[in-house]
């Protein structure tokens, strides 16, 4: 008898990389995918705890998924809230059948369905990754954090940083570009970390030149998310913006202006070095993007603060940025701080950042109607195909919408852009 599952991923990039990896050992155990979770014998959830935001919508899909599974079907929790939380988890839903932290991932089947022999024990990290669906996938090149910032609780649940060797990436990077993966996006808690917790500071400009080479194998873009400052030094730059196969786009980890605030979120920065970093790259690469997030409402965030990300925001001029009201989180120091923003206050705070903000995005959009792009072809519909160029990360930024000439996906394809739509933008394929 066939037994079939579902796999519901939420959250951020990691964890889709880790449910990919999930995907793999259960087909590896002869299990079969369900197209809906309705049909499935086993259910399973990979859930996220960034923020209270991200685990109410955690538990309010685990129990949806409680109440449509067909009769039988074993409903599992996995992930962040699994990891962090455990037997409290498992106490609070008595309709999940198995809680199960990330050591038991790539074993999930067995510890989930009892009646199956397990395989072994196996390293998710290393494990090999389910087929992409797309042109593009990411790919996790370290797990956990060294990194003590205040407001996160990541590393109490991830653990420190344990970078993957730059073999095991090159393998599962050319598995999946043999898979038809054009563009790989690197991610991790701390990329710009890569490879210090194993005695190689600066590893990763070495593991984009290694990545350059699989150009000839039809890797067309590498692109990496989540830089944390400090560490975008002289040989990551040069290296972002000289590989042919590496995109000039920044994705900074700023979260604030202000160097006292940034002090008390126990981060590094001030508005002006990060301005002076950015200028750096522009000089390099003027067509680089860029994109941040930041934090609003963090405790002790004075109108002063304020006005300094406001004025950062205007003055920096970043393609995308995204403002979060702060969570306070059990068990990070931020948690423990006084001089709490009213909600209120923080809320009216996050609507003037985005005020500032997204006029800033929409004329960066408008600039680019009239040049021509590279556009890499996500998907293709009956309406026209999907894509991006340098500038968007999938699933986060805006994407490019093609009419004429006949698109395939996964191909790069020169576009003349001639109108924008919010953050999307409308082209014309060339040629």
């Amino acid at each position: 008898m066939v037994t079939r599952y579902h796999v519901t991923t939420l959250g951020c990039p990691k964890n889709a990389v880790d449910s990919d990896k999930v995907v793999a050992a259960l087909e590896a155990d002869g299990l079969v995918e369900a197209d809906d979770a309705t049909e499935a014998d086993l259910v399973v959830v990979n859930t996220c705890a960034f923020v209270e935001a991200a685990r109410q919508e955690s538990v309010d899909t685990v129990l949806a998924l409680a109440e449509s599974r067909k009769p039988g079907a074993r409903l599992v929790v996995t992930g962040c809230m699994a990891e962090r939380y455990g037997d409290e988890l498992a106490a609070a839903l008595p309709e999940v059948d198995a809680v199960i932290g990330f050591s038991g991932q790539a074993d999930l089947a067995a510890v989930a369905m009892p009646r199956r022999k397990p395989v072994g024990v196996r390293d998710l990290l290393d494990l090999p990754r389910a087929a992409p669906s797309a042109p593009w996938a990411y790919l996790k090149v370290a797990e956990g954090c060294d990194r003590a910032c205040a407001f996160c609780a990541i590393p109490s649940f991830r653990g420190p940083q344990r970078s993957r060797t730059p073999e095991a990436i090159e393998v599962e990077a050319r598995a999946l570009v043999a898979n038809g993966v054009a563009e790989l996006v690197l991610v991790a808690q701390d990329l710009a970390w890569f490879g210090r917790d194993a005695g190689e500071p600066g590893a990763l400009a070495p593991l984009l030149a290694r990545l350059d080479g699989l150009r000839s194998d039809g890797l067309a873009r590498v692109r990496l998310l989540y830089l944390y400052p400090s560490e975008v030094r002289d040989p990551l730059v040069a290296a972002m913006c000289e590989l042919p196969v590496v995109v000039p786009y920044f994705d900074l980890s700023l979260q604030h202006a202000s160097a006292p605030l940034l002090r008390r979120m126990k981060r590094w920065g001030s508005g002006e070095r990060f301005a002076a970093t950015i200028a750096d790259i522009r000089a390099r690469r003027p067509e680089a993007a860029f994109r941040s997030s930041f934090i609003v409402g963090f405790p002790g965030e004075t109108e002063d603060d304020h006005a300094e990300l406001l004025a950062f925001l205007e003055s920096a001029r970043l393609d995308w940025a995204g403002f979060f009201a702060f969570s306070s989180e059990d068990g990070t120091a931020a948690a423990t701080l006084d001089r709490a923003v009213d909600p209120a206050l923080a809320a009216e705070r996050l609507r003037e950042c985005s005020e500032v903000q997204d006029p800033i995005t929409a004329a960066a959009r408008d600039a680019l109607v009239g040049t021509t792009a590279e556009v890499l072809v996500d998907r293709v519909r009956a309406e026209g195909a999907i894509g991006r160029t340098h500038r968007e990360a999938p699933e986060i930024d805006g994407v490019v919408r093609l009419a004429g000439g006949a698109p395939r996906a996964g191909e790069i394809v020169s576009a003349r852009i001639v109108a924008a739509e919010g953050p999307d933008l409308l082209a014309e394929v060339l040629g």
